[in-house]
């Protein structure tokens, strides 16, 4: 005679098929998450040889800032306005002021922009104690005037009024303390129309809307 089965042997066999089908369902759960998509980023596996060998090729810490640093320099240093008489906010000689010779201090010009077709000069004394005074002004300088010497002035170049009225190089002769003097020099798109004699505001007004670069020296002058 068969014997029917208890009804606690069904249960507890019904829920341990529950338990295993529900540990299979959360395999499986993760085993999907687990997986990689095709959009998933995976890391390349670097031997010992080839991160050597890219510690290798790497610049010395600074060189690319160093370069980058140069790089700028070399770009802002190109249009310029120097002198061999002296240095960037250093002392003028006496024989290129008032109480020397008078005569204008000998000036180097380099890096002249592309596209100039003429420069202008400018030297005045914001110093000077009624406000700025102007010792020279000029323009219509050739573009490819790479120097002005001594007591000279460019040919072709045109000379305007300075704070004397006059239509020449005036040197320092600050009253009393120590000025400075800046040498400013335009590199303009244009010849300018201006009559000579015309004074320093003339001038940046016929500038206005031509300058393509623009440098400056300054020199240093005091009477002790």
């Amino acid at each position: 005679m068969h014997r029917a089965e208890p009804d606690s042997e069904k249960c507890g066999r019904a829920t341990l098929w529950i338990v295993l089908a529900g540990i299979v369902v959360i395999i499986v759960i993760i085993a999907l998450i687990s997986r990689p998509t095709k959009d998933t980023y995976i890391p390349p596996q670097v031997t010992p040889e080839e991160e050597v060998t890219a510690e290798k090729a790497a610049p010395p810490p600074g060189e690319i800032t160093a370069q980058t640093d140069s790089m700028y320099n070399e770009t802002m240093s190109e249009f310029s306005i120097t002198s061999s008489a002296f240095a960037h906010n250093a002392n003028i000689p006496p024989e290129y002021t008032a109480d020397g010779r008078n005569v204008n201090p000998p000036l180097a010009i380099s890096g002249v922009p592309e596209g100039t077709v003429s420069l202008a000069l400018v030297m005045d004394d914001p110093d000077a104690p009624r406000g700025t005074w102007d010792h020279w002004i000029m323009w219509n300088i050739p573009p490819n005037t790479a120097e002005i010497a001594a007591d000279s002035v460019p040919a072709g170049a045109i000379q305007g009024a300075n704070g004397w009225g006059r239509s020449d190089y005036g040197g320092p002769s600050p009253p009393s303390g120590t000025h400075r003097y800046f040498f400013k020099l335009y590199a303009l798109d244009a010849a300018l129309d201006l009559k000579p004699g015309a004074n320093k505001a003339a001038l940046e007004r016929a500038m206005e809307g031509h300058i393509i670069a623009q440098t400056t020296l300054t020199g240093l002058y005091s009477r002790g």
